[in-house]
């Protein structure tokens, strides 16, 4: 969302920006517009999936209430769970195709050809929210706000946490085993 807001130019993209090069956390209001705004389309009727929202317990609870307004409710709540030094390696070592966004990892999962997409032949770019200062700070943030919605989610019966030491494949394998035990809302 931050990033489709981003690249249409809207006035939340716009306030985003800045902020997310820093590796700053993007305040609540703004946030939670683009969050209602995404719920509101018609693709979302029937239920959502959010990666890396909420990441406070004020958006947990706020999200509770926009919930709440379409008649949904949260079903599942997973937890990737990965040190902090696997995490800075996989996300320092990202890149992405800058036409198809199709996604290598120097370290892990490298292009045939340095700086290349082994699909399309484009470019292939560092973002800079994937440096290791700006991740730094994320990581720090994380720690102190969103951390404690591990047992925010835990206490309603809704976590489950996914061992994401692994590689892509088993953690993916992990996922589907947690997501095929998931009944779908009514």
């Amino acid at each position: 969302m931050f990033r489709d807001n981003i690249k249409r130019e809207t006035e939340l993209g716009r306030k985003a920006k800045p902020l997310m090069e820093r590796g700053e956390l993007v305040p609540d209001a703004i946030v939670l517009g683009m969050v209602a705004d995404r719920i509101n389309q018609p693709d979302c009727a029937k239920g959502f999936v959010f990666d890396g929202f909420p990441r406070t317990l004020q958006q947990a609870a706020d999200l509770e209430k926009i919930c709440g307004e379409h008649r949904l409710g949260c079903t599942l709540v997973l937890h990737m769970a990965v040190n902090p030094e696997l995490l800075m390696r996989r996300l320092t070592g990202r890149r992405i195709c800058k036409a198809g966004g199709h996604i290598y990892n120097v370290y892990e999962r490298p292009p045939k050809r340095e700086g290349i997409c082994d699909v399309d032949g484009s470019q292939l770019i560092h973002r800079p929210d994937d440096s290791e200062g700006v991740i730094g700070e994320r990581l720090a943030a994380y720690d102190r706000q969103t951390q404690p919605l591990v047992e925010y989610y835990k206490s309603r019966g809704v976590l489950s946490s996914v061992d994401a030491m692994a590689d892509a494949d088993t953690v993916t394998q992990g996922i589907t085993r947690i997501m095929d035990g998931v009944k779908a809302p009514r």
